[in-house]
């Protein structure tokens, strides 16, 4: 019997975004505890970029020739023993690889229900962004409500999300962009202080926005270039967390700077945790973010659709850093 197939933007080497190409390949079936999904929309986010030009290794058991860590779409087909789907509901999720595809499987336990009444292709943005800023802000700083935040790149995909969290737990929010553009839209989604990043002396509006104080929170995803400044940013008791490192992943620190403001650096990856730990947590980002993304008090941003042929045109608009919001690859 002949294997299924499927289209899948394949990539066919190393290097620049034309390395990637569409065409068939067999299509996976789920094994036991597993979903099979019919993919709506694939999520283009940097590690993608990153894995394209040999930089970023594939967790072990996903594909090495089809990128992807997110999708959204419909259950196609259920596993052996799989209890919590049936055939045709609504989700999306993040896997370690293989979703630039029409069909991704997935565990059963990683994947979440898409909010009621939304688009399959705008649920597409959700599941990398918001779980990666869930898990940052919530779970690992646990920000609270009157606390402060920064929120470097905060016209990225993740920074979106993130802004969108912390309004909706009650924080108060500052962001920075290299762009007056990206920081005029950050504010139509409630961003409260825009912050011009980029050249050095950024902190210094921080200090001066707080009264010298400094903020509770920074969620860094530029990385080495902005460590001091985010030290000397930070008040006294507060927290980092390296998300990303776009800006580059070497700093020099000055530790009598870091142990004057009592203050905390953590350092997190999604992609790489194991199956258990990333399942545990798309359930409470479910149980507890989900309804707020129903309702309409968070909504997934979308810069620009594109097909799964248009995949290497994807890559190089986020080579460009002009994009507000997700880049989506649209089946």
């Amino acid at each position: 019997m002949n294997q299924p197939t499927m289209r899948a933007v394949l990539m066919i080497g190393r290097g620049e975004p034309d390395v990637l190409v569409t065409a068939d390949t067999p299509r996976p079936g789920p094994g036991p505890g597993q979903i099979l999904v019919e993919v709506a929309a694939s999520g283009v986010n940097r590690a993608d970029l990153l894995q394209r030009r040999g930089r970023y290794p594939v967790p072990p058991g996903f594909p090495e020739n089809i990128l992807g860590l997110e999708y959204s779409g419909r259950v196609a087909a259920l596993g052996a023993g799989v209890s919590s789907w049936n055939v045709g509901d609504p989700v999306m999720g993040i896997t370690g690889g293989g979703a630039y595809a029409q069909y991704v499987v997935v565990h059963e336990r990683e994947a979440i229900s898409t909010p009621d009444g939304m688009d399959l292709v705008e649920a597409g943005a959700i599941p990398e962004a918001y779980l990666t800023a869930f898990d940052a802000l919530m779970a690992q700083m646990g920000l609270e409500a009157g606390e402060s935040v920064l929120i470097h790149a905060v016209g990225s995909g993740v920074g979106t999300a993130a802004l969108q969290l912390a309004r909706w737990s009650g924080a108060r929010t500052f962001g920075t962009s290299r762009t007056l553009e990206k920081l005029r839209r950050a504010r139509e989604l409630g961003l409260e202080h825009g912050v011009q990043g980029g050249a050095d002396g950024w902190s210094d509006a921080v200090l001066d926005l707080t009264d010298g104080r400094g903020v509770d929170v920074i969620l860094d995803l530029v990385g080495g270039p902005y460590l001091s400044e985010n030290v000397r940013s930070l008040a006294a008791g507060g927290r980092i967390i390296t998300v990303g490192v776009t800006g580059g992943a070497e700093a020099t620190l000055s530790l009598r700077g870091l142990m004057a403001k009592r203050g905390s650096i953590t350092g997190t990856v999604l992609r790489a945790r194991p199956m258990e730990e990333k399942a545990t947590l798309a359930q409470r980002f479910g149980r507890v973010a989900l309804a707020a993304l129903t309702e309409g008090r968070m909504k997934p941003v979308v810069d620009r659709t594109f097909t799964p042929e248009q995949a290497p045109e994807a890559h190089r608009h986020m080579e460009t850093n002009l994009n507000f919001g997700k880049l989506l690859i649209v089946w």
